[in-house]
């Protein structure tokens, strides 16, 4: 079956700033870019049901049309268009399409599978973002496990200029809707913008509706990125990369191991209870988030495994700090530069240092991707090398807790509960150490996905049981003070 929706404009603009950056790291790592596909799954509300197929398609068909993200796919730019800042409109101006292609040329793809079948990503110019008036989204009916259902739509590539960028499934059990299944393109959400939309879809079963006018599209986003204020904003950011840049080394992991594994990339997950317990602790007695109790410890623990004094991570920043962004469906999140002077002394002295060092990295990301392009370009050629950390932080949680409460014999119990597998494998990556942060049902989870060929199978494990003992130390053994 197909849900058909309809829209109230079609139009065409440069991607924004978000859209860029997951653009570049779609297209430096196909033919596995659907290493970038995530999903939801939504539990049917209890005052919701019945919900029969029918009923669920027309509240999908609403949250579609609500957000324009979900029916934009990408094309090529149309010939002498361009996006024009100017002062009567507070978001310039974005160009309407007109003419016998309404949307300018569709990316071409290939691959015959229902969903592209993992299909390629061309190297040309960079694309543009391409709204569509109407179409159909074809919808998955099955009978079972609804995650598994979510796996299945998430495992291909999207067909980025001819696929829509969600993919949806309906669990059902005779007749009836119990679970509602999502997939993402990431050109059209980020995980925030996933909860977003997952909030509003439980609304409309519930209530009918979503009360307020939608949130700011991405085309609007790309007017405003495009304006004097926006500009303003993006050189602000960009201060704070050319100067890091000079100080940090050209990449944290700089010398290959030997042979890599087979294949190269390899994701090892680690879930501690202990690591959780202690996080919290530190960040309590810190007046710090666990956020950046994390990104310390990680980006100490980084440092020391590649004998750099200055350690630099790349933290995905949400960048929904601005006013209407907070409920956008759309993909906003970016990296920033987080960098770290492991001379400062031991964890405490890192930790006091790194809130303010974290900030400075949360504003850097929401930044104009094509100046970092250029500022790495200039620092390349002034040091004589590539300049790229390849080494990335992701927390992934949407609740930060933090209690001073846990004490040591507890969190050193807890050490026999941590666990450690091997869940993914791959051929390419665009990066070579990724650290991911999850909330998992036995403690807190940490993903480290990294090219092996940099750091083998071993010394990932290693990485990841050596931030566990460094937290749980640091949470009994440093003085702890506020921070800031």
């Amino acid at each position: 079956m197909d849900i058909r929706f309809s829209g109230s404009r079609s139009e065409t603009a440069p991607l924004t700033w978000g859209q860029r950056a997951i653009w570049d790291t779609i297209r430096k790592t196909a033919p596995d870019d659907h290493y970038f596909n995530f999903g939801r799954v939504l539990a049917v509300p209890r005052r919701a049901r019945p919900l029969t197929v029918a009923g669920a398609a027309e509240v999908l068909r609403a949250l579609v049309e609500r957000h324009e993200s979900l029916r934009t796919r990408l094309g090529e730019a149309p010939r002498g268009r361009t996006v024009r800042a100017s002062g009567a409109e507070p978001y310039g101006k974005v160009v309407r399409t007109s003419g016998a292609e309404p949307y300018g040329k569709v990316v071409q793809a290939s691959g015959t599978a229902p969903y592209g079948g993992g299909a390629r990503v061309g190297d040309g110019a960079e694309p543009w973002q391409v709204l569509a008036t109407g179409g159909s989204i074809p919808v998955t009916v099955a009978e079972g496990d609804p995650e598994r259902l979510r796996d299945t739509l998430a495992e291909t590539a999207f067909d980025y200029g001819n696929e829509w960028p969600l993919r949806i499934g309906l669990v059902v059990d005779r007749d009836e809707v119990t679970h509602i299944v999502l997939v993402f393109c990431h050109l059209a959400a980020d995980g925030l913008g996933a909860e977003v939309a997952v909030t509003e879809l439980r609304l409309l079963l519930l209530r009918g509706s979503v009360p307020g006018p939608p949130p700011p599209s991405p085309l609007e986003l790309a007017r405003w990125q495009g304006s004097e204020q926006g500009l303003k904003v993006a050189a602000v950011a960009a201060e704070h990369w050319e100067s890091e840049y000079r100080r940090i080394p050209p990449t944290m992991f700089d010398r290959r191991a030997g042979v890599p594994a087979d294949p190269p990339i390899w994701r090892a997950h680690l879930v501690s209870r202990a690591m959780d317990l202690a996080v919290r602790r530190i960040a309590a007695l810190s007046g710090t988030s666990t956020s950046t109790v994390l990104l310390a410890a990680a980006t100490t623990l980084a440092g020391r495994v590649t004998g750099h004094d200055v350690s630099a991570m790349l933290p995905i920043v949400g960048n929904r700090f601005r006013g209407g962004t907070v409920n956008a469906v759309t993909t906003l999140s970016q990296e920033g530069l987080f960098v770290l002077d492991l001379r400062e002394g031991g964890f405490t002295e890192l930790l006091r240092a790194a809130k303010p060092a974290a900030l400075r990295a949360y504003r850097s990301a929401y930044h104009d991707p094509d100046d970092r392009d250029r500022l790495t370009e200039r620092a390349g050629r002034e040091r004589g090398v590539r300049i790229h950390p390849y080494c990335c932080f992701n927390d992934m949680r949407f609740t930060d807790r933090v209690d001073a409460s846990p004490d040591e014999p507890s969190v050193r119990r807890a050490l026999d509960e941590t666990t450690l597998t091997w869940p993914l494998s791959q051929e390419r990556l665009n990066c070579r150490f990724c650290l991911h942060v999850t909330g998992e049902p036995g403690g807190l989870g940490v993903s480290l996905t990294a090219d092996t060929a940099y750091l083998p199978r071993p010394a990932m494990e290693r990485y990841l049981l050596d931030l566990e003992s460094l937290l749980v130390e640091a949470a009994f053994r440093e003085v702890l003070e506020p921070v800031g």
